[in-house]
């Protein structure tokens, strides 16, 4: 079994500092093979938040291309318990079609019967933006296609991270088949559609740092696998959410986490 966790901890807003302590403990806990981490920081002449959290929990660690705004980055991390061979970071477009500052993020793991290739992405968040996140879901499907090899052998490719954009949206339906795929002979399956329990919303209005959010009760974040691929490998046996509760009375993020195990 592959365990997967795709969660979008909230950069430095709110009690940034307090709420380290809590994602540490909430991802300790989880026991996941692959975490795959959006809005991550770095410090330009300070700690890395990805690799803070990588020597405290026992994974390695590679993120997106740092790209420093007053001295702090905003990027996506991997860190993995699996070997890491290689990544590879390349910018999305943005809303005039050249490369924005949103990445998607590919790190080329060693699994015990070959590599395993996870991609994290980290879409645009505007609700008005949809055109834009089919174009980047359209990069990213390109760039999963360039890299995913010979898709009847080996691991299929897994692709997480915050789509910004709920499961009937044009975005994710032209990830998910449900809509004209970008790439043909490529679609991706949603853990959460074959292995999770009720709504799954990731933005919840139940979440305190949600209180005065425009548009809560959203499913945001997404653990994909493709397709085709080698049955029975990548099959979803379970997906669930995690920090979801309060550790020593703080809320780790403004967003849960997605945890998903996959057939290995």
């Amino acid at each position: 079994m592959l365990r997967v966790v795709t969660w979008n901890v909230w950069w430095r807003f709110g009690d940034w500092e307090a709420r380290q302590a809590a994602i540490v403990e909430t991802l300790a806990a989880l026991d996941a093979d692959v975490i795959c981490l959006q809005e991550v920081w770095a410090e330009q002449d300070g700690p890395d938040q990805a690799q803070v959290l990588a020597s405290r929990l026992g994974y390695g660690a590679v993120s997106t291309t740092h790209r420093f705004y007053d001295g702090v980055s905003f990027d996506n991390a991997v860190l993995s318990r699996l070997p890491i061979r290689a990544s590879e970071s390349r910018p999305l477009p943005g809303p005039d079609g050249t490369p924005g500052h949103r990445q998607v993020l590919l790190a080329d793991l060693g699994g015990p019967h070959g590599p395993v290739p996870v991609f994290n992405v980290h879409l645009d968040y505007r609700y008005d933006a949809s055109a834009l996140r089919v174009a980047q879901v359209a990069a990213v499907a390109a760039f999963v296609a360039e890299r995913r090899g010979d898709p009847e052998v080996g691991f299929p490719p897994v692709l997480a991270g915050d789509l910004n954009a709920v499961p009937s949206s044009d975005e994710v339906r032209s990830l998910t088949g449900l809509a004209p795929v970008p790439v043909p002979g490529l679609a991706f399956q949603d853990a959460w559609e074959q292995g999770g329990d009720g709504e799954g919303h990731t933005w919840h209005a139940a979440n305190p740092y949600l209180a005065d959010a425009a548009w809560p009760g959203r499913r945001l974040d997404y653990v994909l696998v493709a397709w085709p691929r080698p049955r029975p490998l990548g099959n979803v046996m379970g997906c669930r959410l995690a920090g979801t509760a309060l550790v020593d009375g703080i809320q780790p993020s403004d967003h849960y986490a997605v945890v998903a195990d996959l057939r290995t």
